[in-house]
């Protein structure tokens, strides 16, 4: 059991604890503030979670491990600090923190785990440091006070569902460290109006940006080969897409209800266009598409 002791409020665990235990302090709610001397090393699964009267938290430098909704449903935390020998925020570690309005994600860094700040719907605003390879699947999944990220040119990966259903996000780089976008990483996130997508990605995913309203210009790169199913569906903001000669296969229903559609170009590299993949999308006045699938595009323009 983890040593501790209650003094003037604060909750002070013991400087012989090198381990705070998985479950340790599991839906203590009357506590407010909590001490972590320096010889914690590791902060376990659940150890904190569903602390609804908790405030604030500073982990310490000698903390190298966040474990597994370490700090879940602490929906009164609005402040953390993040120790600088922390490499890995656990899996679902800051999960419904709903209170929590920003996160400072120090530079030891390298991957923000599953679920990591899932539901944080309080935070504005997520500095990422440029140690960081790989946003988690579901990551930021549902922070929809989220409303601007610098993703730096460390991270080579976005996991699926990063970034779902962050309607308050209005400006995002994807720097052109990035190789693959996960499946449904920006769906839902109707606050976007542009997105640039760099060179260095060869595939935008099933239902990357689906139900993003407020998309009203996406740059394709001259190095994505297929557009997945549902890539763009319910984009109903875009008037403009523009495939470039490096595209060979536009999955089903990659543009449906696209209904704001006004121009639409298809290169001759394009070899496939899916059932549906521009469903629901009036024909545009301007349609330029390969001779052999004209007939094709139009029944799935209309």
């Amino acid at each position: 059991m983890t040593q501790y002791k209650i003094e003037n409020g604060v909750w002070k665990i013991s400087d012989k604890v090198t381990v705070i235990e998985a479950n340790a302090f599991e839906g203590c709610t009357g506590m407010t503030s909590v001490f972590i001397p320096n010889s914690v090393k590791e902060i376990g699964d659940y150890a904190f979670s569903d602390c609804t009267g908790l405030k604030y938290i500073i982990i310490p430098n000698s903390v190298k491990k966040i474990g597994c909704k370490a700090f879940k449903g602490c929906t009164g935390l609005n402040s953390v600090t993040i120790s600088n020998s922390v490499t890995k925020i656990g899996d679902w570690a800051f999960e419904e923190c709903t209170g929590l309005t920003s996160i400072i994600i120090p530079d030891s860094v390298t991957e923000i785990g599953i679920g990591a700040f899932w539901d944080c719907m309080g935070l504005t605003s997520v500095s990422i440091p440029d140690s960081v390879i790989e946003i988690g699947n579901c990551a930021f999944r549902g922070c929809t006070g989220l409303e601007s990220i610098t993703i730096p040119h460390s991270v080579t990966a976005i996991g699926h569902s990063a970034f779902f259903g962050c309607t308050g996000l209005k400006y995002l780089t994807i720097p052109d460290s990035v190789t693959k976008i996960g499946d449904s990483a920006f769906s839902g996130c109707t606050g976007l109006t542009s997105i640039a997508i760099p060179h260095s990605v060869t595939e935008i995913g099933n239902w990357t940006f689906k139900g993003c309203k407020g998309l009203t210009s996406v740059t394709i790169p001259n190095s994505v080969k297929k557009i997945g199913y549902r890539a763009f569906s319910g984009c109903a903001g875009l008037t403009s897409v523009s495939i470039p000669g490096s595209v060979t296969e536009i999955g089903d229903c990659a543009f449906d209800g696209c209904t704001g559609l006004k121009s639409l170009t298809i290169p001759d590299s394009v070899k496939k266009i899916g059932h549906g993949a521009f469903l629901f999308c009036e024909i545009p006045t301007s349609v330029t598409t390969p001779g052999t699938l004209l007939s094709v595009c139009q029944k799935k323009v209309g």
